[in-house]
């Protein structure tokens, strides 16, 4: 995170919220979508890097 937060306080003093610059808050919408996209993919079955790695190679997305 690249700012530093604020809190908002109730009449007790009391932290009630926090304020953060936009860009920090995007960045934590952007990890919240990737964890969403684990979650969503934890029972698909792992492929070998090595597959992985011959299957960018067929597709032409790595050096042969």
């Amino acid at each position: 995170m690249s700012g530093a937060l604020q809190y908002l306080t109730d009449t007790k003093g009391e932290k009630t919220a926090v304020v953060l610059p936009l860009e920090d808050y995007e960045e934590l919408l952007e990890d919240l979508d990737d964890l969403a996209v684990i979650a969503e993919r934890r029972d698909e079955p792992a492929v070998p890097h090595e597959e992985f790695i011959n299957k960018l190679r067929t597709d032409g997305l790595l050096p042969t």
